[in-house]
């Protein structure tokens, strides 16, 4: 949880901190943009061949060596004196994180019995939640207090931390023999299924939720102080999500994605029809933060159950696919942007995420007439 924790807070630091960093290696503000849209693209790149290549290799040793290289990493960006060699040691930390979030998975919930793996996968998405709520918006606060570096360099701190931990006292074993490293249910339809979901969903989301601030100014009629404070009720909403969908996953595993997907839809729906009145603004953002997160764990948590072949292999395509959707979104966002007004993403984003959800409903219904036919056969 840690590991997650200090993973994805790494992965979205500089957000917060793009001036502090434009101003310091004197590069222009888009350049600086580069290190988080950069990061992402590294990871849905990679995250499937690092997979494929690391297949053999017990994952107490992939994870040791994972979090080696992001505290390297975070300490060569801190001490970077220019653009490029923080732009390498970004890439660094993204390569680490693209095979992190697909060896986790197994080796977590194969420490635990398989009634209760939904709960493991759910504490796992709150600690990376966590990044949103409490990592970026202080590593933020303590860049502007100190200097860009200083924020930087905390991953370093608590990967080593979770380094030492994972060294120490995780098992070491043969990938193929961990109890998590085949899904119970291997259904080659169904991983095609949750993955095109999954990967509509994130484009959907990201080609609103990137222009979420200009939104809420333009219009929503927010001050830029209360923008700020909606930021930090969105990964509240987010965080929230996460909880309570992970508390019932176990419970209720066939519902959870159509339901997160709905929810996704019609907060994008809703900001995009009455944004313009404030307290509509603020219910149908939290809707969408509360969905936002869920989304991914909950197809994290399908692949584990029906992935086709190992499990790190599936988790590593989820992930890869999930963060190609963000990159997409974004710039299908831009591109409506440069079409309509700023209400534009916010309807193509929730009409995607509404497709995503008319898959996933398509694909549960096929799924039970299956069983229902194998059921009656029998």
């Amino acid at each position: 949880m840690l590991a997650a924790f200090t993973f994805n807070t790494a992965e979205s630091l500089p957000i917060g901190l793009l001036e502090l960093i434009s101003e310091s290696l004197r590069v222009s503000v888009p350049a600086a943009g580069l290190l988080v849209t950069g990061y992402g693209v590294t990871v849905a790149l990679a995250s499937l061949p690092l997979a494929h290549a690391t297949r053999a290799m017990p994952r107490r040793h992939v994870l040791t060596g994972l979090l080696a290289a992001l505290v390297l990493s975070s300490v060569v960006a801190a001490l970077a004196t220019s653009y490029w060699l923080l732009l390498v040691a970004r890439l660094l930390t993204a390569s680490a994180q693209a095979l992190f979030w697909a060896v986790t998975g197994p080796a977590a919930v194969g420490l635990f019995a398989p009634q209760v793996r939904g709960r493991v996968v759910g504490a796992l998405s709150v600690a990376g939640s966590l990044a949103l709520v409490l990592g970026v918006p202080a590593g933020t606060w303590l860049g502007r207090w100190s200097d860009w570096q200083v924020p930087i360099a905390m991953p370093a701190a608590l990967g080593l931390i979770s380094l030492v931990t994972v060294a120490v006292l995780l098992p070491t074993s043969a990938p193929e023999e961990e109890p998590a490293a085949y899904a119970p249910m291997p259904d080659a339809r169904r991983f095609g299924i949750v993955l095109a979901a999954g990967t509509l969903s994130a484009t959907g989301a990201f080609a609103g939720y990137t222009y979420v601030v200009k939104f809420l100014d333009n219009v929503s009629g927010f001050s830029a102080s209360a923008v700020s404070v909606l930021f930090v009720v969105f990964g509240v909403a987010c965080l929230t999500g996460v909880s309570i969908t992970g508390a019932l996953l176990d419970r209720f595993p066939q519902s959870a994605l159509p339901t997160a997907l709905a929810t996704q839809a019609v907060g994008m729906l809703g900001l995009y029809a009455v944004g313009t009145h404030p307290v509509a603004a603020v219910m149908f953002l939290v809707l969408m933060g509360g969905a936002l997160g869920p989304v991914f764990m909950v197809t994290q948590n399908e692949m584990l159950h029906c992935a086709p072949g190992r499990t790190d292999i599936a988790l590593a395509a989820n992930s890869g696919a999930y963060n190609a959707g963000i990159a997409a979104g974004a710039a299908i966002g831009a591109l409506v942007l440069s079409l309509a007004d700023v209400r534009g993403p916010f309807l193509a984003g929730g009409l995607l995420t509404a497709g995503a959800c008319a898959v996933a409903l398509a694909g549960r219904e096929a799924a039970g007439g299956t069983s229902r036919s194998g059921t009656a056969s029998g």
